[in-house]
Parts: C-alpha cells; structure tokens; sequence
C-alpha cells in the first residue's frame, strides 16, 4: 500500500458512522488523500466538494451536483462537512506521528 493509498483510509476510517461515501469511492478517497497533504487542516468544504466534482465528472457528467460550491443549496453544502472533518483529523493524526 503506498502512502496515498493509507491516507485514504486513514480518512475513511475518521468518517462518522451517518457518514456514507458513494459505493466505488476509492478514486475519490485518493482525492481526498491528496487533499489533506496539500492543505491540511486548512481543507474546506469548497475543496472537498472541487475533488468530490473531479471524480463525479467520469461517473455521470449530468449529475445535478457538478456546479460550483457556492451554487449548491445550504444542505447540499453541509454534506460535504463529514469529510472536511475527517481530512482535517487525519492531518492531525500525520503530523503528530511526525513529531
């Protein structure tokens, strides 16, 4: 398993149980990996939603959520909180293995 691949589960792992990511997300997971070591703790709900729209763009290009974060409605926005919180708490749990 190479180190992309850990932090996608290290992610996994930090979702919240209500939390249900899309069946076949590993592509996504990865996304998301690349995510917490480029911005960290400064991860937002904008940036997960950009990789979340990357990796729907080769599933179903008509899906009715591939328009910019701002444009999605207030609920739709919030689903995307479960994940900033796992990324950011993985990026923790890095660093202090680093330290």
């Amino acid at each position: 398993m190479n180190y992309l691949r850990a932090d996608a589960g290290l992610i996994r792992e930090l979702l919240p149980p209500e939390a249900r990511p899309p069946s076949d997300s590993d592509g996504l997971f990865l996304l998301y990996a690349v995510l917490m070591r480029a911005k960290g703790e400064q991860v937002t709900a904008a940036d997960v939603h950009d990789a979340w729209a990357a990796w729907m763009e080769s599933r179903d290009e008509s899906h009715a959520a591939l328009v910019p974060f701002e444009e999605l409605s207030p609920a739709t926005q919030d689903e995307d909180l479960p994940y900033v919180r796992a990324i950011q708490a993985a990026a923790r749990t890095r660093a202090a293995a680093r330290r």
